[in-house]
């Protein structure tokens, strides 16, 4: 064996000494579990919601389907990919910030298009052009 070669030892105190202050806090088997049942329960309610016909209001259906969304992407940042305040200097808060804008802009967005979608492809039809249906 060559004397030039680094040991075992010298490679596992270079790997500590490079991930020192980076260290992110993992979480425990409760987190996990925690925010397992918190996704579970809030992927339920929108189906109970529809399914039951529960809000009459298709606009106030929508609306609460949206916020338990993004509750749920929220419960997902903080559980399994472990985001807070304190951790890596503040720059997982400015990812929340950035996440937050950029889901909302794919939310209005995709209920945008939709809306227009449904208003200009889909036309307005009589009892009469129905009967004439093939």
């Amino acid at each position: 064996m060559s004397t030039n070669a680094p040991s075992h030892e010298d490679a596992h105190q270079a790997h500590h000494a490079h991930s020192h202050g980076h260290e992110a806090s993992h979480g425990s088997l409760k987190s996990y579990v925690i925010g397992f049942v918190l996704s579970v329960i809030l992927t339920a309610i929108p189906f109970w919601l529809v399914m039951g016909e529960v809000i009459e209001s298709k606009v106030a259906l929508v609306a609460a389907i949206m916020i338990l969304g993004a509750i749920q992407i929220v419960v997902h940042m903080v559980y399994f990919l472990h985001m807070n305040t304190r951790s890596e200097g503040g720059w997982t808060m400015m990812a929340l910030i950035f996440t937050i804008v950029i889901v909302a802009i794919a939310l209005a967005g995709s209920l945008w298009v939709m809306y227009h979608l449904n208003t200009n492809m889909m036309p307005a039809m009589s009892p009469e052009m129905m009967r004439n249906l093939p």
